[in-house]
């Protein structure tokens, strides 16, 4: 959500910064919607004023014995209660109209966001570790997956299609990747572990700014809760209409959960394998911090997924996307890219966003700065850390071997019970 204050102050960098995103120009809009609610308003509340003053000389006319007077005010007072009601209505939709506008527009981008119409023109930050090389021609995961545990007929007749089977040791590897994360960021980076709700309400999809814009992308139940497309819903909307001390931030939280996406605008994209599924794992990482820290906990978070990364020994970059490449609230996204390969390419692991007061506006979530009275809007951050599937994806590809086997990555073991290979079942 945008500050209509900022954008009456400054609508050519409003605009200027939308274009950046590849929007039109949107103040001069919003700022004539903005007039008409603050006319209709300021009317209305004149009227009201008005109307209590009226009923208060109605008294004293008729103490006075001016009749004419008092006839004169009673007529005015039932005239202001015929029109009030109309004039807050209109007031009342035109604020609606406003704030749906203000909704859909995406977050404005950092300054240090690259300009660029998509992911050919995102940055390249870092690589971090080698691909490795294979003495045979390295497979993708559906074929080294398919004799171990990986089931996608199954699935496909249960469920339909981008849905999978994990069975025996495979079930036992992702449920490993997900425990193995979820240890590493509680113990090792601060976050505290959430068991959070899989279904929300519209509110909590709107302050996250998955509403309106974005529904098509999700499923809805028959009561008309939503299942979540990320646990990053969940968890940020814990500070949702909250105000915090400045002493309790940053709050981080993570989650190990299912999401869920119609993945309504992928239409042959990624249709076999387990890269883009209906129902998928993934460990969240969420930070409500104030706007001094954003900036620097934006890169600790990244930080914190590419540790994962690396203690499973897998090659990977970080990415700073470009601003027609980023998410509808993101106002940065560092993307973490893990080479795969049986598809010779980087693909997409991790994104870490920060969302400045975005988010937190359409949650009114805020804290107390120490010492002062007034509020200010906290800043939200999300990432992945990381998404368990596409996980098991990268370790099946990069760890394969020719005899069909794969080898279990020395960080995942413990939870393994100390299982050192995954062997194709007879």
């Amino acid at each position: 959500m945008h500050d209509i204050r900022y954008i009456r102050e400054n609508p050519d960098a409003f605009d200027a910064a939308l274009a950046r995103r590849g929007y039109a120009a949107q103040s001069a809009q919003l700022l004539e919607m903005d007039v008409n609610w603050r006319a209709l308003s300021s009317e209305a509340q004149a009227g009201q004023a008005r109307r209590n003053e009226a009923s208060k000389a109605i008294g004293q006319a008729k103490a006075q014995k001016d009749d004419a007077r008092a006839d004169a005010l009673m007529a005015e007072v039932a005239e202001l209660k015929t029109r009030l009601p109309q004039l807050e209505t209109e007031a009342g939709e035109a604020q609606d109209a406003l704030q749906a506008l203000l909704a859909s527009i995406p977050n404005l981008p950092a300054d240090n966001v690259p300009q660029g119409a998509d992911e050919k023109d995102n940055q390249l930050i870092h690589t971090r570790g080698e691909p490795g090389s294979f003495a045979f021609e390295p497979r993708e995961h559906d074929v080294v997956g398919a004799p171990l545990g990986l089931d996608f007929e199954t699935a496909q007749n249960v469920s339909g299609a981008r849905f999978v089977y994990l069975r025996g040791q495979l079930a036992r590897l992702n449920r490993a990747l997900g425990q193995f994360m979820l240890d590493l960021h509680t113990t090792e980076f601060g976050y505290q572990e959430v068991m959070p709700p899989l279904m929300v309400r519209d509110e909590a999809m709107y302050g996250t700014g998955q509403l309106p814009k974005f529904a098509e992308d999700l499923f809805k139940t028959t009561d008309g809760r939503w299942l979540i497309p990320t646990a990053e819903v969940s968890l940020t909307n814990i500070v949702n209409d909250a105000i915090m001390a400045e002493a309790e931030l940053p709050l981080r939280l993570t989650a190990l959960t299912f999401c869920f996406r119609s993945e309504a605008g992928s239409a042959g994209r990624d249709t076999k394998g387990m890269i883009r599924q209906h129902q998928f794992e993934k460990v969240e990482l969420v930070s409500i911090t104030t706007p001094e820290a954003s900036e620097s906990e934006h890169e600790r978070m990244t930080a914190c997924a590419e540790t994962v990364l690396e203690r499973l020994g897998l090659p990977f970059r970080r990415m700073l996307l470009c601003t027609g490449d980023m998410g509808f609230g993101a106002r940065r996204t560092f993307d973490l890219e893990v080479w795969l390969p049986g598809q010779n390419q980087y693909r997409e692991i991790s994104s870490c966003s920060t969302c400045g007061d975005f988010q937190a506006r359409r949650m009114n979530a805020r804290f107390r700065p120490t010492g002062e009275k007034a509020t200010r809007f906290v800043h939200t951050l999300n990432g992945s850390g990381l998404a368990v599937g596409r996980t098991l994806v990268a370790v099946l590809e990069n760890y394969q071997q020719a005899d069909g086997s794969v080898i279990v990555p020395k960080a995942l073991r413990p939870w393994m019970g100390g299982l050192e290979l995954l062997e194709p079942q007879g």
